[in-house]
């Protein structure tokens, strides 16, 4: 028995001896490391801002170039204006006054005229409240639309149009309605100049220069032709000799005509031309004479 468990001892013990002479081979396995990639980022193409233009409107009204200065419209419209606008307004009502001038017998030129003249070319406070393009007041027989405006008095009653062809036609309707203005109608139809006179002798206008204001633009526009288009006529003013009088103290207005021209004409001033003649505005008529010194 004991031989037995020492021979099974020896046996474990050779065993034993066997398995520890053998190489550990340990192996050691790194844990895997992932590795993130990193985004490609694509550059972004370059965009140039898009600068947006920015557009100024102006109120401020463009002095054409083929006028040296403003024309000052002084009536019920305290108005300065260009010769390009003037013109405008002349083709935009010429058909209204020739229409008028065959109905009631008053020259077209001088509707336009006081068209001009009464509503600042279509500028004035009262054309643009009230299509009231030549200054009427309200006067006892008006029932219709009225405005208030200042004139002679303060905040006086103007009759109210819903049209300017209105304004027209009752332009002439007040003329040939009226005693006063009668005696006009015995004058020659083209006879611009002796209207112009009669109007301001008959009391229609109070301005002491409205005459030769009415004229100055009749002939420096020529709205004659109007005129002449109803009469069937050929009809053209007279170029007025330029004539200096007084040892050359004086000069008479011509066609084409205006302060800033024979300002520099005379070598003076606006200003002073209109000192040495107690003028009040730029208003020049053709054939008007003017003291330059």
């Amino acid at each position: 028995m004991i031989k037995t468990k020492l021979a099974l001892f020896l046996l474990a013990l050779l065993v034993v001896s066997c398995t520890s002479s053998r190489p550990v081979v340990r192996t050691t396995s790194k844990p895997k490391v992932t590795v993130k990639k990193k985004p490609v980022v694509q550059a972004k193409p370059t965009v140039k801002p898009i600068t947006k233009a920015v557009v100024t409107t102006s109120t401020t009204t463009t002095k054409p170039s083929n006028s040296d200065t403003p024309v000052e419209l002084v009536a019920t419209s305290n108005i300065k204006t260009y010769a390009e606008e003037i013109q405008s307004y002349v083709d935009s009502y010429k058909d209204v006054a020739m229409n008028n001038m065959k109905t009631h017998g008053i020259p077209a030129s001088i509707i336009l005229a006081q068209g001009i003249l009464e509503s600042g070319a279509g500028k004035g406070k009262l054309a643009l409240s009230a299509n009231n393009h030549f200054g009427i007041k309200c006067h006892k027989e008006w029932t219709g639309e009225s405005v208030k405006h200042d004139d002679d008095a303060a905040q006086e009653c103007f009759r109210k149009y819903q049209l300017p062809s209105e304004s027209y036609r009752d332009h002439s309707l007040f003329l040939t309605s009226r005693p006063r203005y009668s005696s006009l109608f015995k004058l020659d139809k083209g006879d611009y100049e002796s209207w112009a006179k009669g109007l301001k002798a008959a009391g229609y206008a109070t301005d002491v220069k409205y005459p030769d204001k009415l004229i100055g633009l009749i002939e420096r526009f020529e709205l004659y032709k109007y005129d002449n288009e109803v009469l069937n006529r050929d009809f053209k003013p007279e170029k007025k000799e330029v004539i200096l009088a007084q040892g050359g103290d004086y000069y008479t207005i011509q066609q084409g005509d205006t302060l800033y021209s024979l300002s520099k004409k005379f070598n003076l001033s606006v200003d002073d031309l209109k000192k040495l003649n107690n003028m009040s505005d730029n208003a020049i008529s053709i054939g008007q004479q003017i003291k330059i010194k």
